[in-house]
């Protein structure tokens, strides 16, 4: 199994192309001019500053309830309350 994958995977990537190439290799959007290649560039260059700024949005809120809950749990471990038992 392991000595075909290695083939398997190089047939299909040297046999993708042809396979994803119809109506003429125009693809999925139809034909392309300069116009069009240039704003997609400039949706990736929009695109990814705005996912890093949302994922690290994201990321702090996390971080920001993950210690709360710890400090949370460290007071009630400081708390005579929840000590001892019934």
């Amino acid at each position: 199994m392991l000595r075909v994958l290695p083939t398997t995977i190089a047939v299909f990537l040297l046999v993708a192309p042809a396979a994803l190439a119809h109506d003429g290799g125009e693809g999925w959007y139809g034909a392309t001019n300069d116009k069009v290649v240039t704003n997609a560039g400039f949706i990736l260059i929009a695109f990814f500053p705005l996912f890093i700024l949302f994922a690290s949005m994201l990321q702090w809120k996390l971080d920001k309830r993950k210690n709360a809950r710890k400090q949370a749990a460290k007071a009630r471990a400081a708390s005579r309350r929840w000590q001892g038992g019934w």
